[in-house]
């Protein structure tokens, strides 16, 4: 099984790329569109700016290379963080005159700021929270208890335009979506790299699923 973690130039991956390793998973750095073709999973990471993350996969030709590989080629997708958000249609964040907010689209809905979607909390959220698969979550989940905690780090929120595609949710001053699946592509608001057992757990089940 060879995971590709795509590399367009945004934050340190390798963290993910250690705890993929440790589970003996063959993990590369794909560092341009065409070489996803090599690979049988692919994980989008990201941190910072929604905005920024977005800019740079555009630039490069990752959109139109996830969307091939995705859509016409059915590889499973997993996005991390920032990544996750980037699944969306479009976010809040960066909305200016030089930067575009809209994201690859593939799990159409809308990213906003944790105060938009009812949280009184101090953001960004920083920290472990507990986790609550929906009975629709699935493999993905599969031997994770309910409320096991994961790691977060984030001060903005991806919520799907259909609820079903929302497969987690956590409470942070309210309750706030942080995994997702439509298909093949699936998203998680924490960083399963950093959240020990659980995490390592969660990235097993993405790779090693036979997913419909």
């Amino acid at each position: 099984m060879r995971i590709g973690i795509v590399d367009y130039g945004i934050g340190n991956l390798g963290s993910l790329r250690r705890a993929l390793t440790l589970m003996r998973f063959d993990a590369q750095f794909v560092t341009e569109p065409a070489a996803l073709d090599s690979v049988d999973r692919i994980i989008l990471p990201g941190v910072g700016n929604f905005a920024d993350c977005a800019a740079s996969l555009r630039l490069a030709g990752w959109d139109e290379g996830l969307r091939q590989a995705v859509s016409e080629n059915g590889k499973p997708l997993l996005g991390i963080c920032v990544g996750m958000q980037l699944l969306a249609s479009h976010s809040t964040e960066g909305n200016d005159a030089d930067r575009s907010p809209h994201g690859l689209g593939f799990i159409p809905g809308h990213v906003r700021h944790l105060r938009q979607e009812g949280s009184a909390e101090r953001a960004p959220h920083v920290g472990w929270n507990s986790v609550e698969p929906s009975p629709s979550a699935g493999a993905i989940f599969a031997g994770i208890p309910e409320g096991t905690d994961f790691y977060f780090v984030h001060s903005y929120v991806f919520r799907p335009d259909d609820a079903t595609h929302v497969v987690a949710q956590t409470r942070y001053g309210a309750p706030l979506p942080v995994a997702v699946r439509r298909g093949r592509v699936f998203g998680t608001q924490f960083h399963p790299e950093k959240s020990s057992r659980a995490g390592m757990r969660l990235l097993r089940n993405f790779a090693e699923t036979p997913w419909d």
